[in-house]
């Protein structure tokens, strides 16, 4: 009789990549998907889903990225202060003129999960308006997304 066992993804065995993307003229949904899968490591044979097993990924020129359609200029942003009459609304533009990194980041933090597990895999998301980075050291490859 011949017993198979699923193999999981231990915490300290897990290699771990550096992933450049580049933003530049990107699709924010397509981009967000690409990087929530390479977060988690679904790109990945091991994969386990209890386990931060994914790569760091490194985004680039996040001011450029774009929205189909006419979602540019009806897209909204809500936040809650969580006091009476505190809701704020910034919409897509405005949002891109302050903090274009942060439209990524928000993006990319819908597709992971509310956990813990979620939380930790979003630190490992660096996201750079320009196309300068300081994580020239860790040798990051550098992918071109399937769009």
């Amino acid at each position: 009789m011949i017993s198979k066992s699923t193999h999981y993804a231990k915490q300290g065995e897990v290699q771990r990549n550096w992933v450049l993307v580049d933003a530049d003229g990107a699709v924010l949904g397509r981009l967000a998907t690409q990087i929530a899968m390479i977060l988690r490591g679904k790109n990945k044979p091991q994969f386990t889903p209890n386990s931060d097993c994914g790569d760091f990924v490194v985004v680039i020129n996040a001011d450029k990225v774009q929205l189909t359609g006419n979602k540019a200029d009806t897209k909204t942003y809500y936040r809650h202060s969580g006091y009476n009459g505190g809701l704020k609304a910034e919409s897509f533009r405005q949002a891109m003129e302050k903090h274009p990194e942060k439209v990524i980041e928000r993006a990319v933090r819908g597709m992971l999960p509310k956990t813990t597990l979620g939380r930790a895999q979003m630190t490992k998301l660096k996201v750079y308006a320009g196309a300068k980075h300081p994580h020239a050291a860790q040798n990051p490859t550098k992918i071109e997304l399937e769009a």
